[in-house]
């Protein structure tokens, strides 16, 4: 099991973080904003895709079933994007640095960790050989799509839920974990339900699917808006919001560092599987990081890395989510 630290401690680090940080490197980063909530807040419309008609999507699971075996590094199709990524010398993707569990910061080392970074760390390996030649690019729940769509990372590995209104812009990898949205609220507190919640403020990072389930199930909550999850906690600290939403993966961390905070014991109230993005235009790379986690599955390494993050927060590691295949460019 990883190291937990002192729940001022991250929160500090957290808030003081780089826009960039490599694999290598323990540089600071630019500071979370904290903001001024907003009376309401409305769903995000997503972008138009850049590259004409996206194809119809049935089933937002469905991803590009792998062009048969894992080829070894030294061995990759010529051409491909990931030969590319290997003549650059690193992958570069999109992280978060402030979600606890998942992409946070240690104060200790000084570099970002969690569920999701092991993600990359594991494509990065089937890469080069060596799951150290990745550079993380820290950026909001907002920034994902854009920073693929603009090129400016190879791929997203920051708790982003696969939706078929995404699939307009950017594609996913197979689902590689499996989350449910639920409130967190203080200890003591009469509201243990997002329907408990009317009249209230909660918080959710904007541009998120938690925001866009809040306003959408809870039209009666004052819906309040932050950069990111880590935001909404500062907000929460500072009474100006009565509960947060968001994945339980995410929230965990949250109460992690929060002892007057509690995930109250409640039905997820929506399914947000996880898929790492990647450019719609690089489907060869997203066959290829569908047949590592295809190998992650059978061979044990997701659930060493479920164990590594999650399993003292959310309880015993189920099984991986199974991989759907099907779509086509």
């Amino acid at each position: 099991m990883s190291r937990r630290v002192p729940r001022l401690l991250l929160l500090v680090a957290a808030l003081t973080a780089a826009t960039v940080l490599s694999a290598c490197s323990a540089l600071s980063y630019e500071s979370t904003p904290l903001p001024t909530p907003p009376a309401t807040v409305q769903p995000s419309t997503p972008a138009p895709s850049p590259s004409g008609a996206p194809a119809p999507c049935s089933n937002a699971l469905a991803s590009y079933a792998p062009n048969g075996a894992l080829p070894r590094p030294a061995a990759l199709p010529s051409g491909s994007t990931m030969a590319d990524i290997r003549k650059r010398g690193r992958l570069i993707a999109g992280v978060s640095a402030d979600t606890y569990l998942l992409g946070s910061r240690d104060p200790i080392t000084g570099q970002i960790q969690g569920f999701d970074i092991d993600m990359v760390k594991a494509v990065t390996k089937a890469i080069f050989g060596d799951e150290s030649k990745y550079q993380l690019r820290v950026i909001t729940a907002a920034q994902r799509i854009p920073a693929l769509q603009n090129g400016d990372v190879d791929l997203v590995a920051r708790n982003m839920t696969i939706t078929c209104d995404r699939w307009k812009q950017i594609a996913f990898s197979s689902e590689y974990y499996r989350a449910g949205q639920k409130i967190l609220v203080r200890k003591g507190a009469k509201a243990t339900t997002l329907a408990g919640l009317k009249g209230q403020k909660v918080c959710a990072p904007r541009a998120t699917s938690s925001m866009e389930n809040l306003v959408k199930l809870a039209p009666e909550a004052v819906a309040v808006g932050s950069d990111s999850h880590t935001g909404c906690l500062a907000l929460f600290q500072q009474g100006q919001v009565a509960a947060i939403t968001g994945d339980d993966t995410v929230l965990a961390g949250l109460a992690a560092q929060d002892p007057y905070a509690v995930v109250p014991e409640q039905q997820a109230f929506t399914a947000e599987p996880y898929g790492l993005g990647v450019n719609s235009r690089n489907v060869d790379l997203v066959r290829f990081v569908n047949a590592r986690l295809a190998q992650m599955r059978s061979d044990g390494e997701w659930t060493t890395i479920y164990n590594r993050w999650l399993a003292a927060p959310l309880g015993p590691a189920p099984a991986p989510p199974k991989a759907v295949y099907g779509r086509n460019p």
